[in-house]
């Protein structure tokens, strides 16, 4: 179904899940969009299929907590990041709970993980002022890179470049096949004052870079010249949390959560607002996140919610 700013005001819950103790921290698909996988700061990973919209398997990380899952290129394997013991990163092989590799190395906590949508490399940023590059297949770092500042990092959708963004102003390209040499690019952009940078994606379509921030504030820059494009704003940050704003499959659109426990809507390449929904949620609504693949939308906080097309929409 294509998207239109028409039918993607006319989202509707469709589902609601309230298995968790404590907040949802991450919400990660399959590259085919069939299947989603969450943690939370109860140490507990599930799995849902997208097709019956159902939970379908559950497992637990209590001795080293989990925050950041992300699916490896198939739904058997993920990695995530530890909330105890240490910041070692976790190779975790969902079929029997059973960890496949540690990927040790940052000293202070994983801040991103974004995993290479064509190859096993993945990247890590750490409050340790460290961006590292990883293989799957080998426990050793396989890049290293200092930065001044706290460190957020994300491939593009090629898997062929890698975008740093350093201390709140700052956006490096790297080659991933040269990233030893430095950057190819550097954006300045302008300070920010009220706010921190606390995540970074591209767009689908490879055009846009979009920064989330703790503050009431999202950025879009332009991933060719660094202009900044749009910002996206209205929505709440009471807690200064660290929201987490999704990309539609065709980067038309950008939703985002907010403290009013609402989920907003505003257009890629106007930043005009196009929808408002109101939620469920009991908590400040930090997890808004489209589905790669389908007209499907996941929200959370401590409970999760599937959203999808109106009947109405359907059957026009």
């Amino acid at each position: 179904m294509r998207l239109t700013p028409g039918n993607v005001q006319h989202l509707v819950c469709a589902k609601k899940f309230s298995e968790n103790s404590m907040r949802i921290n991450s919400v990660d698909y399959s590259a085919d969009g069939l299947t989603m996988i969450t943690s939370s700061d109860d140490d507990s990973i599930f799995i849902y299929s997208m097709q019956t919209g159902t939970r379908t398997r559950n497992v637990n990380s209590k001795k080293y907590g989990v925050d950041l899952i992300r699916f490896s290129h198939n739904t058997s394997n993920a990695i995530h990041c530890s909330t105890k013991v240490d910041d070692t990163i976790r190779y975790l092989s969902l079929h029997d709970n059973k960890y496949i590799r540690y990927f040790p190395g940052h000293t202070k906590k994983v801040m991103c993980l974004s995993m290479n949508p064509a190859d096993d490399t993945f990247l890590s940023g750490s409050l340790d002022k460290t961006i590292r590059l990883w293989d799957l297949r080998s426990q050793n770092c396989q890049g290293l890179m200092q930065v001044n500042g706290k460190a957020i990092a994300a491939f593009d959708p090629e898997g062929l470049i890698f975008a740093a963004g350093i201390n709140n102003e700052q956006v490096k390209l790297y080659d991933l096949r040269s990233f030893d040499k430095g950057p190819f690019t550097t954006f300045k952009l302008e300070a920010e004052r009220f706010c921190e940078w606390t995540g970074m994606t591209f767009s689908p379509c490879g055009k846009y870079i979009m920064i989330n921030t703790n503050g009431t504030v999202i950025r879009l820059i332009d991933a060719f010249s660094g202009n900044l494009k749009v910002t996206f704003e209205g929505h709440r940050n009471d807690q200064q949390e660290s929201l987490e704003a999704s990309f539609s499959p065709d980067s038309q659109f950008v939703f985002c959560g907010s403290s009013d426990r609402c989920i907003y809507a505003w257009c890629t390449e106007t930043g005009k607002r196009v929808a408002t929904f109101e939620t469920e949620h009991d908590n400040h609504l930090r997890i808004v996140s489209w589905n790669p693949k389908h007209f499907m939308v996941a929200s959370a906080c401590t409970k999760l919610c599937f959203w999808i097309p109106s009947d109405e929409v359907i059957e026009n």
